[in-house]
């Protein structure tokens, strides 16, 4: 199936690792650009040496108010042209209701939320028909995870957002998705499961939570992700598309 990516331009924010990686892999396997973003100029310019001459790393915060316009102006410079952007953002401190701080939640808030807020207002602005914005979300959009308690928080938020946008945007045929992994082999996941104290147990009692009876690859995301960018999917906006092995039960 040709996804109608070839030559096609991205914004992929976070994407020196994980999620964010995978999805700016897959872009470039089926031909497409891909300007990723990471923290550190070491880091990004590694992951783009990675993926080849299709890929440009740049170092951008999405904390940053003039990250967003920067980058759009660094994809039309390199490759010419700007079609769409996949927002992803490392996930915020694990913790509880009582036991996560002020300040956990405003940096998690300029980071996870208002960040992405910013760079979906700039992609708006700059796309034109056939251009698209995606998140990367989180199951606890639809559920509250367990010790997650400020993701809990924000990615609903933003679930919400996204959908007022793909309404707002929808008339000059620019599209809207998001994308909710589940338990991905990530090294976040690894992160999660290390805090139970017993990591090899807990990634086995949640593998058998899920129906397909393990985490998903990073690939398998990727993939998902970059059919959603693609024009192959040009009828689809405002849906939020978990990828969790169909962990979610819920219709």
């Amino acid at each position: 199936m040709d996804l109608g990516l070839t030559d096609r331009t991205y914004l992929v924010t976070g994407a020196t690792r994980g999620l964010g990686f995978a999805t700016a892999r897959e872009l470039v396997a089926d031909g497409a650009n891909v300007v990723l973003t990471g923290r550190t100029e070491e880091a990004a310019a590694e992951a783009a040496a990675t993926l080849g001459e299709r890929a440009l790393g740049v170092v951008a915060d999405n904390s940053d108010a003039q990250a967003p316009a920067r980058l759009v102006a660094a994809a039309r410079e390199r490759f010419g042209r700007f079609d769409g952007v996949l927002i992803s953002v490392g996930g915020p401190p694990p913790g509880t209701a009582a036991g996560n701080t002020d300040d956990e939640w405003r940096t998690s808030f300029e980071t996870v939320f208002l960040g992405a807020v910013r760079f979906a207002r700039t992609a708006a602005a700059e796309l034109g028909e056939g251009g698209v914005i995606g998140f990367v979300l989180s199951g606890s959009v639809y559920e509250p995870i367990a010790g997650l308690t400020v993701s809990n928080g924000l990615r609903p938020g933003l679930a919400g957002f996204a959908k007022s946008l793909a309404d707002e945007v929808g008339p000059r045929g620019i599209r809207v998705v998001g994308v909710l992994p589940g338990r991905i082999a990530t090294d976040r996941m690894t992160q999660l499961d290390e805090l139970s104290g017993d990591p090899e147990g807990s990634r086995a009692r949640n593998s058998a939570t899920i129906p397909l009876r393990r985490y998903g690859d990073p690939a398998e995301f990727g993939r998902t992700a970059a059919f959603l960018l693609s024009p192959a999917a040009s009828y689809l906006t405002g849906v939020m598309v978990p990828v969790d092995g169909g962990a979610r039960r819920g219709f």
